[in-house]
């Protein structure tokens, strides 16, 4: 009688327990499967992704993308800033070449160039990076600068930069220990001043030392779940030997250390005629790296950043192409936008030239185009998907009108 009992049973197809010795069974077309059954399959299934995605990337590393093609790419995204990208570019094919070499002991080792890019805000330092990633075989972040404190205080610990970069790499060590860092907001850990401090500089120039191993190249023990909310947490060593730093900051103000270092030349004809042919409007292609230091970077972390490069102030016909000519341009995307609801949006040329004017006038740099465009469109969002038109245009007496608007608005406000 129990043995009819238990053939009346449903079991599970893979491991034939019945439905009384599992947590539950799970019913298909022509047969079961039990909860324990669909965990080891779904680590098996984990396992062989992995393995996939590791021989994947060894397989894009042969066929590595030229200096060239990554400033193509870049093009496609970021308008002008052709100095920088070509920087970017060698240093992203050297850093695939580091990774593909065989060292021997008689053999020369390449060694990694961290770069540190320089540009006013809005001149796209963090485009260039975010757009990067797009194309790379090997896992990239980015992180703020500013959330950074020395270890035992208030922020996060220097090691949460790699914690970031395992994430990516889903936990993969070996992944992780070939990855690119980009570090944003370099300029906010300067110390206060360019004498070293007497009291702690938890944010500036402690965290700057903290860097320093990692920059250069050491064993570090990662938390995998970041900082101390976790004591219990078993620490991960990563060897940043591999991977490859490239940060950047705005250095606000920058421009007038740069200033005095080109003004202290012996005085005579020589330096009046070197005077002439200083570009006052663009003082950022001249930096060097005791401009860096005069700024607040301790000299020993300007030295491990050796590849200083800039990006350009954007004049007037940058900001035109900004807007309209970029893969993902504002006015791409707001096209895009009222496509869905079946409108085909337009804008007069005018409004163009009106939207660059007013950015140069708040001096915010392309991101103060999104703002503009989006001051100028919200009413226009608000309304139209309930009015299902077919074509709307937009003009140069309303965009005035909404943006002359606005700014009343937040006069009374204020």
């Amino acid at each position: 009688m129990e043995d009819k009992k238990k053939r009346s049973k449903r079991t599970c197809s893979f491991c034939g327990r019945t439905e009384d010795e599992v947590g539950f069974l799970i019913t298909g077309l022509n047969g079961n499967i039990c909860d324990s059954c669909v965990e080891q399959a779904s680590e098996i299934v984990k396992e062989f992704a992995n393995k996939r995605s590791k021989d994947a990337s060894e397989l894009h590393l042969k066929e590595i993308p030229k200096p060239a093609e990554i400033k193509s790419f870049l093009d496609q995204y970021v308008i002008g800033q052709d100095d920088a990208k070509r920087y970017l570019s060698v240093a992203v094919y050297n850093h695939y070449k580091r990774l593909m070499q065989t060292t021997d002991d008689n053999d020369v080792e390449i060694e990694k160039s961290n770069i540190i890019m320089v540009g006013g805000t809005g001149t796209g330092k963090t485009l260039l990076a975010r757009t990067i990633a797009k194309m790379l075989h090997v896992p990239f972040t980015i992180v703020d600068a500013t959330v950074l404190t020395e270890a035992g205080y208030v922020g996060e610990d220097i090691e949460s930069i790699l914690t970031r970069l395992l994430q990516v790499a889903d936990y993969n060590v070996a992944e992780a220990e070939r990855g690119i860092v980009f570090i944003d907001e370099i300029d906010k850990i300067a110390r206060k001043g360019d004498n070293p401090s007497i009291t702690r500089d938890v944010s500036g120039e402690g965290v700057q030392q903290g860097l320093l191993k990692l920059l250069e190249g050491s064993i570090v023990n990662v938390p995998p779940q970041g900082g101390r909310k976790h004591p219990e947490q078993k620490l991960i060593p990563v060897n940043t030997k591999n991977i490859l730093f490239i940060c950047g900051g705005a250095f606000d103000g920058i421009e007038r250390k740069i200033a005095q270092r080109l003004n202290t030349h012996v005085v005579g004809f020589v330096t009046a005629q070197m005077n002439t042919q200083i570009d006052r409007n663009n003082l950022m292609q001249y930096i060097a790296p005791q401009d860096l230091k005069a700024f607040g970077l301790i000299p020993e972390i300007i030295g491990r950043l050796p590849i200083l490069t800039y990006l350009n102030p954007l004049d007037r016909p940058a900001l035109l192409r900004i807007l309209t000519e970029p893969k993902n341009s504002i006015i791409k995307q707001y096209i895009k936008l009222f496509k869905m609801d079946g409108t085909e949006l337009s804008f007069e040329p005018e409004v163009y030239d009106y939207i660059v004017d007013k950015a140069i006038e708040f001096k915010l740099g392309a991101r103060g185009l999104r703002s503009i465009v989006e001051t100028i469109m919200m009413d226009v969002m608000f309304d139209l998907p309930s009015k299902h038109l077919d074509t709307y245009l937009v003009t140069l007496e309303f965009a005035k009108e909404q943006l002359e608007k606005a700014n009343v608005s937040r006069l009374k406000n204020g």
